[in-house]
């Protein structure tokens, strides 16, 4: 038993599933893409396993060849987390946007109005845009990228400051005496930065938790300092126990520098299980996944990873022995060396990219309790506070995580039995804030 336990967090891509074929899994509803009864079920199901918050990543970008596979985002984040803040009760919502692309004024109301509508809830991830073709749908360019930050850190102070616009009694509701509010207490910011600007206030009062949580997902030292300084949750991608370390170590470190207590920023390390009876139906589930994307391409691309010239022409078979002499893992891919392990194991080409070696989070293709192994091994290696995790496929992923995965991690007293309260803050341990933290931020010039 341990007395430090995990946040957990679901992802929503799309409306299938984290795997481009999760759209053509036998029992999926075809129409979960824009069915928000669908979306309902999902989200209720990871509430019934406790899971601490849903999260949407979001480009907006049409980014996929829709021919064989769903899109990959939603068709509105706000919209989706606003029809799931009146279907759930405690669960926390966060979604993507962009400090890019969006006014603060806009942030700040549409954040604040979900915040209020599920009770202290809400959450957002507050990231920079790097897509030139999302870019393009707003008709423009993407700046540099100090510039993108610089306005990143503009646009997050001025939300803040619109969010504690209002004193947290300003609202009265004084039926005697004939007053809604006290308007000496709702008052404007006036904040004028280099590249954003709002004068405010907000025309909403605090939620139960005051104001959203920022999230934070960017890499690199830019990314590193918006985390340490803002954000409670931080959305990581390391593929191994030691990169992972070497992360969250960073990230206490930003959050020190920044005058913050490190523990109040938790890292949820990205994960994608395949859940199933054994390994082989996990693996067999893997390969139909795969039926709908281009595995010549990914047959190709494992070479360059391991170091060999690999065709599609003995896609069902494994490497030869003297392949396997010859193969070196590249010093430039992480995943490369899971790759090589796996190749070695015997399996064929098919079976190694089944294996999800090529995807973006570890993948554990198992039982339940593999799945709960490696969620154990991480978060005991102080390799994350978390785990972000993307399902295979939704239809069946959510109740397959909650209902087999869930009870072995609260057996093994790594998981909460119940929520601790009932926002996002409660489930995240993050502290109270109204406003700008006065710890770390200075205004924008005004």
């Amino acid at each position: 038993m341990t007395s430090r336990q995990m946040v957990l967090g679901m992802q929503f891509s799309g409306g299938y599933g984290a795997e481009p074929g999760a759209w053509r899994l036998p029992g999926a509803n075809l129409n979960s893409y824009t069915d928000m009864d669908q979306f309902v079920r999902y989200a209720q199901a990871a509430e019934r396993g406790k899971v601490q918050l849903l999260f949407i990543a979001d480009t907006p970008v049409l980014d996929m060849d829709l021919d064989h596979q769903a899109p990959h985002h939603m068709i509105d984040p706000m919209l989706l987390l606003t029809v799931l803040a009146r279907e759930t009760e405690r669960i926390g919502l966060v979604t993507t946007a962009s400090t890019t692309f969006s006014e603060p004024y806009n942030l700040a109301r549409q954040f604040k109005a979900l915040d209020v509508i599920s009770h202290g809830r809400a959450g957002w991830n507050a990231v920079t845009t790097s897509d030139p073709a999302a870019a393009a749908n707003f008709g423009a360019t993407i700046p540099p990228r100090a510039e993108k930050y610089e306005r990143a850190h503009e646009v997050i102070q001025i939300v803040q400051a619109l969010w504690g616009s209002w004193e947290k009694d300003a609202l009265l509701l004084d039926v005697e005496n004939k007053r809604y509010a006290d308007m000496d207490k709702i008052q404007p910011v006036n904040l004028q930065g280099k590249h954003v600007a709002s004068r405010g206030p907000l025309p909403i009062p605090p939620s139960e938790q005051g104001q959203p949580v920022i999230f934070q997902a960017g890499g690199g030292s830019y990314g590193l300092e918006i985390a340490g300084r803002y954000a409670s949750g931080v959305y990581a991608n390391p593929y191994t126990v030691e990169d992972a370390r070497a992360q969250r170590e960073a990230l206490r470190d930003a959050a020190k520098r920044a005058g913050r207590d490190p523990d109040e920023v938790k890292m949820l390390a990205g994960f994608m299980p395949t859940i199933a009876a054994s390994r082989q139906a996990a693996l067999e589930r893997r390969r139909f996944l795969d039926e709908v994307v281009d595995l010549h391409q990914r047959v190709r691309y494992l070479g360059a990873m391991i170091g060999l010239p690999l065709g599609p022409d003995r896609l069902d078979e494994p490497l030869t022995a003297e392949q396997l002499a010859d193969a070196v893992p590249s010093p430039h891919d992480p995943r490369s060396a899971r790759a090589l392990e796996v190749a070695r194991q015997g399996w064929t080409l098919r079976d190694v990219i089944a294996h999800g070696v090529i995807d973006y989070h570890p993948v554990v293709a198992g039982t339940a309790t593999d799945v709960a192994d490696h969620m154990q091994e991480w978060f005991e290696a102080g390799a994350c506070d978390g785990f972000s995790i993307a399902l295979d496929g939704f239809h069946d992923g959510f109740d397959a995580f909650s209902d087999q995965v869930v009870p072995i991690l609260q057996e093994r007293g790594l998981f909460h039995e119940d929520y601790e309260g009932s926002t996002l803050r409660d489930h995240l341990g993050a502290p109270e804030q109204y406003g700008l933290d006065p710890r770390v931020t200075k205004p924008a010039r005004s």
